[in-house]
C-alpha cells in the first residue's frame, strides 16, 4: 500500500507544478509573413507566436516555446476550441494585438476555429 500512496503523493505534486507554470489568456492569429523583431527574415517555421508587451520581457522571450491549449471562446463563436495542444515558439513581438499570444495561423488552426477569431488559452513554457 506504500507504493501506491507514494506514487499517487508524485503525481499531485507533479500536476501541482505544472498547473501553477501555467498562464491563462487570449490569442489571435495573424496571416502575414514580415520579418519578426526577433530574428529578422529568419524562417522558423509555422509553429510560431508573436508575444504582448507582458510577455517579451525586452526580447527576453525570444525563442522560448510554450504549450499552447485552447480553453474557450473570447466571442460569441458556437464550438471555438479543438482537441489537444500545439508547442509554439517565441519569434517576434505584438505592440497592439488583442492578445497575449498572437499565433500563426497554422498554430491557431490546430487548437482552434479562425472564424472564432479570439480565443482563450492556457500556456505553459515548454
Amino acid at each position: 500500500m506504500g507504493m501506491k500512496a507514494l506514487l499517487l503523493a508524485t503525481f499531485v505534486l507533479s500536476l501541482a507544478i505544472t498547473v501553477a507554470n501555467a498562464s491563462v489568456g487570449l490569442a489571435v492569429y495573424h496571416t502575414h509573413n514580415t520579418p519578426s523583431a526577433c530574428y529578422g527574415n529568419q524562417d522558423h517555421g509555422p509553429w510560431i507566436t508573436g508575444v504582448s508587451g507582458a510577455l517579451w520581457n525586452n526580447r527576453g522571450a525570444c525563442g522560448r516555446y510554450y504549450w499552447v491549449t485552447c480553453i474557450g471562446g473570447a466571442n460569441l463563436a458556437p464550438h471555438p476550441c479543438k482537441r489537444g495542444s500545439v508547442l509554439v515558439r517565441v519569434t517576434d513581438f505584438c505592440a497592439s494585438c488583442a492578445g497575449d499570444l498572437n499565433l500563426s495561423q497554422q498554430a491557431f488552426n490546430q487548437i482552434a476555429d479562425t472564424r472564432a477569431g479570439k480565443i482563450r488559452v492556457r500556456y505553459d513554457p515548454a
